[in-house]
Parts: C-alpha cells; sequence; structure tokens
C-alpha cells in the first residue's frame, strides 16, 4: 500500500525540467558569464553594460555609474537590449548622460540596438516611485528605443493597481524574474496565473539550468511574448 500511494503521488505532481537554454531564443548576456555556443541561436539579447550604484559608505562619492560587461561588439542579426542593474533610482545628471552615451556608441558600431532594460528590485510598495522614474527616464530616451524592466512576481498580486496602471504606456515590456540568485523561486506557479492583470506586455524570465514547467494558459495570454533565458557559468 505505501508503495501505491507513493505511485500515486508521484503521479499526481508536477513534472518539473531542467531550463535547457537550447530551446530558448532570447538570453540575458551578463559581465562575468563566458559566451556560450548557444548564442549562436539567439534572436534577442539583454546585454549588461553598467550598474548605477549608490556610495552609502562613501556618501561623498555619490552616485556612481559602472561601465561593465562586453565592450561594443558588432551585432548583425537579431535584437539588443543594452541592461542597466540599477541599485538606486536617483540619478544624478551624469548618469544620464554616460548611460545614454553609452547606448548611442553601441548604435553607431551598427548593433541592431532596439531599446535598453533597466534591472531594478522595485519593492512592490515602491511602484509609485518606480514608475515616476521610468517617466522621466522615458522622456530621456531617443524616440526610436523603447524601455524594458525586469519586475518581481508578486506584483501580479499585491501591488497598487493605480501603481501598475502608472507604467502603461511608458514601458515596453516587462521581463517578470522567476528566479533569485542563481535558482529558481520553488513558489513561482502561484504568482503566474495573475499576470494578466498587470495588464502590460510581458516575458518571463527563466535561469539556466533551474526548475521549470510551462503552463498552457501561458500560451493563451494576449500580454505573453515570450521567454528570456539567464545564462550563468557551468
Amino acid at each position: 500500500m505505501k508503495h501505491l500511494w507513493l505511485g500515486l503521488l508521484l503521479l499526481a505532481s508536477p513534472a518539473f525540467a531542467t531550463v535547457d537554454a537550447y530551446d530558448y531564443d532570447a538570453f540575458w548576456l551578463w559581465s562575468g558569464v563566458v559566451p556560450q555556443p548557444v548564442l549562436k541561436q539567439a534572436r534577442t539579447l539583454y546585454i549588461l553594460q553598467g550598474q548605477i550604484n549608490s556610495t552609502r559608505r562613501h556618501p561623498e562619492r555619490g552616485v556612481q555609474f559602472i561601465a561593465q560587461g562586453m565592450s561594443v561588439p558588432r551585432i548583425r542579426q537579431g535584437q539588443v537590449w543594452v541592461v542597466y542593474r540599477a541599485h538606486t533610482l536617483r540619478w544624478p545628471e551624469p548618469v544620464y548622460t554616460k548611460l545614454l552615451g553609452q547606448v548611442q556608441r553601441w548604435k553607431t558600431a551598427g548593433n541592431p540596438v532596439v531599446g535598453i532594460q533597466i534591472d531594478f528590485d522595485a519593492r512592490t510598495q515602491y511602484l509609485h516611485e518606480y514608475a515616476d522614474f521610468l517617466k522621466d527616464l522615458r522622456q530621456r530616451l531617443p524616440k526610436d528605443l523603447r524601455l524594458s524592466i525586469t519586475g518581481l512576481m508578486d506584483w501580479s498580486s499585491n501591488a497598487d493597481p493605480a501603481a501598475i496602471a502608472q507604467l502603461k504606456g511608458v514601458v515596453d515590456e516587462v521581463v517578470v524574474q522567476t528566479y533569485q540568485g542563481r535558482h529558481s523561486i520553488p513558489d513561482y506557479a502561484a504568482y503566474l496565473p495573475r499576470m494578466n492583470r498587470l495588464g502590460l506586455p510581458f516575458k518571463i524570465g527563466l535561469i539556466q539550468g533551474g526548475d521549470w514547467q510551462e503552463p498552457e494558459y501561458l500560451k493563451e495570454s494576449e500580454w505573453f511574448g515570450g521567454y528570456v533565458v539567464f545564462l550563468q557559468n557551468p
């Protein structure tokens, strides 16, 4: 009887699979991650190019823009999003100048840059502040550049609808992260059914080698735009 119950439990449990990068065509390429052969099939790349840090230990230094990632390459196909990891939203003017100048260099080199992505862990209760920041950034961007952001899964459940509404018409997509650090978040499946509540174009961010079971309802969502895989070193 014990073996029968164990068998029934296994049949009822969801079959999680390991995220194989070769099943996808959109990737994050982060600083310190060695390029992999799978990049040859990439149609969309999100490439880290800098961090904006608040130097709390040294207030006299203020907010710093730290260039990171690969030097400007020559990519001739697909789409490129230039990514910036932000640890603060209080950007002085020199940060905007450096960021926009860097993006322009990528475009001048002939790369198919379609926009920038801001990777910032905006806590749900402070989403109004993040929306104000993004509105200002949107106005600073050239008209031909789109704006992407990463998002937390609990936005769909706990965010103030008014704060979410402020993002509409400002950001072109939200890439919702189903991982933390280098591992998948165990209860990610509990949040995904609510993603349509955002009313925003969204993609799902996966971690290479992580756990993932693709829900059928995602494909039926009018807002769902596919997946982005965060590549990591073995």
